[in-house]
């Protein structure tokens, strides 16, 4: 019998010893997974400590309230005890209104179905790159799903692989707290579970909806990029036509004139058609065009009337031929005077070069400006065309005063013979520009050889010589009759210019330099003066 006791003892020592060791090492399990899931930093878990929470702090509340109302309706209330529970209730109810979203659905923003707003319509190519933003966003929107996803069944694997733990240690060992804890994780795996399961519906419908308007994004962004490369091949083809009929208007078109004009009326035509494909191709209703033009054509009428005026004005320009290029025109504007050759007649304006003329001699000082003329001055502004209608000549004259005593008609006649000397060139391709204007305007008077005239001042009888000169080179020409003029001048002995002029003379002459003195004549009175 003895022998029976000790090894019943023994068995019953050794299965107990076991037993100690399995719970040992169940709850070292056990320790790991709290030590894991504590660690974690799972949004998840954050979620549901918060919600415990809150109904902790509720559940105290509800037991403090209780409480307060039992001691405010003893016979002899404890005032102390009172004061204490209800600065203690106050501090709990705070904390509830802090919590307060963990009332009914932690989960909620984690299980929610993220909203899509604002689906874009990709009608043009700019609405390409904010398609291609959307379905991005889409997409982030469903990998953080999937991402909550994936730690909500990490956790749950653990918390299973925990409970079971607990079931086992409870069969092993009985107690409150083992039953305790495994009341509590099996409603944290209800309440996880039950969020799962909203999620796993929630991702399967989102998935869908993401599909469905990726694949249709993906369309209309397929079928801008292949509207856009049709575009692109007509717009080239425009061009590359306009490049052709440039390329043949130089070959055939020697007028350097007329071949400029055409290849800025290309240009125009190239650039209008370009806007016309642009705009029947982005927009989706003609009708929304004409309304857009009647209700903006009246306000920017008004904004840009000069804007439109100086179109006009290009079309007056272009289609009158009143201005071409290379012409040489004279401007004035506000007491302003600019004379110089046209270098390019835009939509906007008339570009000209400044050059050196009589105009920059007497009144500006200046030349060689590039001067911007806007184009709506041809209907506001004096314009002057020097060189109109093929015309390359202008009359200029000379001027210059004799005294009274002087040979009149000889110093005519000087004038003349130089004014025909420097100028017979210029008088016959003058000649035959004016028959060719024939056929275009009513010329009467056509006299163009040099014209000399005599005029009386008041200090003596004013000579002026007008002649027919290169438009482009006037005070050259000028120049150079002046100079014959005067050396021809000062070797006659009876012609004396008049001048206004003070002389000191130290030798005793009369100051009419080397001329005879038998053709010296005293200066009168309105020299002197």
């Amino acid at each position: 019998m003895k022998i029976i006791f000790l090894l019943t003892t023994l068995i019953i020592f050794i299965y107990g010893l076991n037993n100690n060791i399995e719970i040992e090492e169940i709850k070292s399990q056990i320790t790991n997974i709290d030590k894991k899931l504590a660690s974690s930093n799972n949004i998840w878990l954050k979620k549901y400590i918060n919600f415990d929470t809150y109904n902790q702090i509720y559940t105290e509340v509800e037991k403090l309230t209780l409480e307060l109302k039992n001691l405010k309706n003893a016979k002899n209330p404890n005032t102390a005890k009172i004061n204490t529970l209800t600065h203690r209730l106050d501090a709990l109810q705070q904390q509830e209104e802090l919590l307060d979203e963990y009332k009914t659905n932690p989960f909620k923003e984690l299980i929610e179905k993220p909203k899509i707003e604002d689906i874009p319509n990709i009608s043009n190519p700019v609405a390409i790159i904010e398609g291609i933003s959307f379905i991005k966003n889409l997409e982030n929107q469903k990998f953080t799903l999937k991402k909550n996803q994936k730690n909500l069944e990490e956790i749950l694997q653990d918390l299973n692989k925990k409970y079971d733990l607990l079931i086992q240690l409870n069969t092993l060992k009985k107690s409150k707290e083992i039953s305790k804890e495994i009341s509590q994780t099996q409603s944290k795996k209800l309440e996880l579970q039950s969020a799962q399961n909203i999620l796993n519906t929630t991702i399967d419908i989102y998935t869908k909806d993401n599909d469905e308007i990726t694949q249709r994004l993906s369309i209309q962004i397929k079928n801008q990029v292949f509207k856009l490369i049709y575009i692109g091949l007509a717009i080239i083809i425009s061009i590359g036509f306009a490049l052709m009929l440039k390329i043949f208007v130089r070959r055939y078109i020697h007028d350097n004139e007329r071949a400029y004009t055409t290849s800025k009326i290309i240009n125009f035509f190239n650039v209008s058609i370009i806007i016309l494909i642009l705009l029947f191709a982005y927009l989706e209703n003609v009708t929304y065009l004409v309304a857009f033009l009647g209700f903006a054509s009246a306000g920017l009428a008004i904004a840009m009337k000069d804007l439109f005026m100086s179109i006009l004005g290009w079309f007056v320009i272009v289609i009158g031929g009143s201005i071409h290029v290379g012409d040489r025109i004279r401007v004035s504007k506000d007491g302003n005077v600019y004379v110089g050759d046209v270098l390019d007649i835009s939509m906007l304006r008339i570009t000209m070069y400044e050059d050196v003329t009589l105009t920059t001699y007497l009144e500006n000082r200046r030349a060689g400006r590039i001067v911007f003329i806007p184009n709506n001055y041809v209907f506001t502004t004096m314009f002057s065309n020097y060189t109109h209608g093929g015309m390359k000549t202008v009359w200029d004259g000379i001027d210059f005063t004799i005294t009274f005593d002087s040979n009149y008609k000889k110093a005519l006649c000087i004038a003349s013979d130089a004014a025909t000397k420097y100028s017979r060139g210029y008088t016959e391709i003058t000649r035959k520009q004016l028959n060719k204007m024939r056929d275009k305007y009513s010329l009467r008077n056509t006299s163009i050889e040099p014209k000399t005239f005599s005029i009386i001042e008041t200090n003596g009888i004013k000579i002026s010589v007008w002649y027919q000169t290169n438009a482009y080179s006037t005070l050259t020409i000028r120049s150079t009759i002046s100079a014959e003029i005067i050396e021809n001048l000062l070797k006659e002995p009876d012609i004396f210019i008049a001048y206004t002029t003070t002389k000191l003379i130290k030798d005793g002459s009369d100051g009419f330099g080397n001329k005879p003195s038998e053709f010296k004549n005293s200066t009168t009175k309105d020299e002197k003066d």
